[in-house]
């Protein structure tokens, strides 16, 4: 895989992944959440650690596939803060969609 597919991969896999906790109701889409007495909402801190899980999940796909091409390259904090908020944006349309839009 080249180097421009892979990215592009990565950039797709990112987005998917951060939206993943704002479109459904169960944990990494996979585990239900039990009925409380909010019935079956998912409340905001497990999205927000799904959401945080996530990130590191599509970064060591990421750093595997870097891994994969070639030589690592050791990335700072500074990496991370930016990579960090680029998800974060990412997760804007499913944030969008699932608190600020009126649902009838």
């Amino acid at each position: 895989m080249n180097v421009s597919l892979s990215s592009l991969f990565v950039i797709l896999l990112a987005l998917i992944a951060a939206n993943l906790p704002f479109f459904n109701e169960r944990v990494f889409a996979l585990v239900p959440i039990k009925s409380g007495a909010q019935g079956t909402v998912k409340p905001v801190w497990v999205r927000l650690l799904e959401l945080l899980a996530l990130y590191a999940l599509v970064g060591l796909f990421a750093h595997l596939l870097e891994a994969n091409i070639g030589n690592t390259f050791s990335q700072g904090w500074e990496f991370y803060a930016v990579t960090g908020c680029m998800f974060l944006v990412l997760a804007y349309p499913g944030y969008v969609l699932r608190y600020l839009k009126k649902h009838r």
